[in-house]
């Protein structure tokens, strides 16, 4: 069952399943957004991103409601996760009902601006995109069209070599890299890297050169220099196992400056050999720009 979570199940399947754990969420949910306080919203963000609660029973053994009670935590942070996500994409899109979708000319800019072909991205150049982006007036509905797709940003070439030139030869691993975009454009900058992916995701298509593996596994097996990670999912559990690699120089981290978003902001927190700085600079070339995109660049520090 924890395996069907991790593959990020659509909130009608969550619902279907678990219907008793919907309504609890669908009563928390509808008293925070009735409240309109972005303040009650943030704090009940901040719960769900407290760690489920641990089974327990006599000398450590979980016990039967242990586990259920552990598994509905996890359940009810998954829908409330995704029915957040559906409320943000409405509000990003402006489309309140029926599907979101480009007409001609705004699909037609969009698709040269970003893709080689059907949704196969290229690095996007900033130069076209300053110019063009802000001609397209649906651009707000991007994000809604692709993300179901796997896609959660564009990379600008800009920031692929300057990837590049962080990685500066070293051996690299990309983590939960879904469809390989990133190490491709990597790969075309002169960077020997290994994209890695536990296949978990059914939207996903995964090209031959993402080998399926699961973070934790792939830092263990390849022992890299340096992790990348793009949007990791929210509340992982890998994430510790990167910073407790001792081959790991670098981590960088593309996601959301949101917590719900994307990252283990436990593990970023609770870490302490790694020096963490947020990259602004790196930071404005991820599109497009609406995104609030942060990278997290994680150094490790020198052994006094």
């Amino acid at each position: 069952m924890r395996t069907w979570l991790g593959a990020r199940p659509s909130l009608d399947d969550l619902r279907e399943t678990f219907p008793h754990e919907w309504e609890q969420v669908d009563r928390e949910l509808n008293a925070v957004v009735d409240t309109g306080d972005p303040a009650a919203l943030k704090s009940y963000v901040a719960g769900l991103a407290k760690p489920a609660p641990t089974p327990g029973g006599r000398r450590g053994r979980p016990t039967r409601s242990g586990i259920d009670a552990a598994l509905a935590a996890q359940v009810r942070r998954a829908m409330a996760a995704e029915a957040i996500r559906n409320l943000s994409v409405r509000a990003a899109s402006g489309v309140k009902t029926g599907r979101v979708r480009f007409n001609l000319f705004n699909g037609w800019i969009a698709q040269r601006l970003l893709f080689e072909h059907g949704l196969v991205r290229k690095p996007v150049s900033m130069g076209w995109f300053r110019l063009l982006w802000p001609l397209l007036w649906q651009r707000r509905r991007l994000m809604p069209l692709v993300e179901p797709q796997g896609i959660y940003c564009f990379y600008s070439g800009a920031l692929v070599r300057r990837l590049a030139g962080l990685i500066d030869g070293r051996r690299a691993l990309e983590v939960a890299a879904g469809d390989g975009t990133l190490s491709r454009f990597l790969r075309a900058e002169g960077v020997a890297i290994t994209a890695t992916d536990d296949h978990s995701w059914s939207a996903v298509a995964f090209p031959e050169d993402v080998e399926k593996l699961g973070a934790a596994q792939a830092v263990k097996q390849y022992e890299p220099e340096v992790v990348i990670c793009s949007w990791p999912p929210a509340g992982n559990d890998f994430e510790a196992a990167i910073f407790a690699a001792p081959s790991v120089q670098l981590y960088v981290v593309i996601g959301s400056a949101h917590e719900l978003g994307a990252g283990n902001p436990r593990a970023y927190a609770s870490q302490g050999t790694f020096e963490l700085r947020l990259d602004e600079s790196l930071s404005k070339l991820v599109v497009p720009p609406d995104l609030n995109s942060v990278i997290r660049i994680f150094e490790r520090r020198p052994i006094a």
